[in-house]
């Protein structure tokens, strides 16, 4: 399941952060609407009520972050060899983002987990940032972006592109 920017493209299925599985939260984009998944937030909010997206909490990439995921997969594993039975540590989960759905009669927060282990690039965030923006555009905008990334989910095969190919489809889509 490929990942461009901050989203999670699979089958065909366009998703804000990652893509969720049983009750854990996530922001599905289909063409009607902006669909809230997971436990604790439900519901469809409809293209004509959504004047804009947002989005906030997205971890930009960093040599600190880059150096902390080295670190904690290196006390990993010398726990886990040290300690075959396991180390008895709390399951950590990811990072959350906050999708911001402002309608006429209110904002709503969704939220979803963040995709990339180690966060964004800064390129990438401005680009998806500016792809939710042209989706708010109109009808026509937001049913033809939409329908260019699930048709490339559906035709894409393997693992997420490398940085500068997803970089060039977020500004295609933008365009």
């Amino acid at each position: 399941m490929p990942m461009v920017g901050l989203f999670w493209i699979a089958e065909g299925d366009v998703y804000v952060g990652a893509k969720p599985s049983g009750l854990a939260p996530g922001v599905r984009l289909t063409p009607e609407g902006v669909v809230a998944l997971g436990d604790g937030q439900s519901g469809l909010y409809l293209w004509e009520d959504v004047h804009a997206l947002t989005v906030a909490d997205v971890p930009v990439t960093s040599l600190k972050r880059h150096v902390g995921a080295v670190k904690d997969l290196a006390l990993g594993t010398v726990a886990n060899l040290a300690l075959p039975m396991g180390p008895g540590r709390v399951y950590e989960a990811p990072a959350m983002m906050t999708l911001c759905v402002q309608s006429p009669d209110d904002d709503h927060e969704l939220t979803a987990y963040v995709a990339a282990a180690v966060g964004y690039s800064p390129t990438e965030v401005d680009l998806s940032r500016a792809l939710l923006s042209r989706l708010t555009e109109g009808a026509a905008t937001m049913a033809t972006t939409l329908a260019a990334m699930s048709e490339w989910g559906r035709a894409w095969e393997g693992r997420s592109p490398r940085r500068v190919e997803r970089e060039g489809l977020l500004r295609r889509w933008v365009d």
